[in-house]
């Protein structure tokens, strides 16, 4: 068995992608709101900046920004799957996954991506407001109800808090 070791940098930003075991589920987009109560209750326990969060059927990209002093992470995406996973039907079921009282609705894992610098920052940034463009869910990152970008947008640029500032190509 291989033994991932993730970096534990205090008050880092970084990039995730999580996945339903399902890849082929609606269940994010279809109990959105279970999902955002999840994030929201779990902010309000263990603190941490959402600088960009997109919602896609199947799966989700965001960024945070972890409070000086903390690096775990790992505690959280915990903590909000299984807040989510309350009250949504099982999935399909492994021995392992009796054994350790999940629920199949999670990929166990995630991946992460510790941000280097704004150019890392406006590239993830951009990764998750065309997420849904990418996978031919709507022509324009705007027309996708499920993401921060429209928070974001200010005209045919965005500015990011970091001083990035994204051309947006027409579509």
């Amino acid at each position: 068995m291989s033994r991932y070791s993730r970096p534990h940098l205090p008050g880092a930003t970084v990039f995730f992608t999580v996945a339903l075991a399902d890849r082929g589920s609606g269940l994010l987009t279809a109990d959105v709101a279970r999902l955002r109560e999840a994030v929201r209750r779990t902010r309000a326990e263990r603190a941490f900046g959402i600088e960009a969060f997109v919602v896609l059927p199947d799966h989700l990209h965001c960024i945070w920004t972890l409070p000086e002093g903390d690096a775990d992470y790992a505690t959280r995406w915990r903590i909000m799957k299984a807040r989510f996973s309350r009250g949504v039907e099982v999935g399909e079921r492994r021995a392992s996954h009796v054994a350790r009282g999940e629920r199949a609705v999670w990929q166990r894992r995630y991946w992460e991506h510790h941000i280097r610098d704004e150019a890392d920052f406006a590239a993830h940034l951009r990764y998750c407001w065309f997420n849904p463009v990418n996978h031919g869910l709507v022509a324009r990152p705007e027309d996708w109800p499920y993401s921060s970008v429209h928070r974001e947008i200010g005209g045919p640029r965005w500015e990011w808090a970091w001083g990035v500032t994204i051309d947006v190509p027409e579509p």
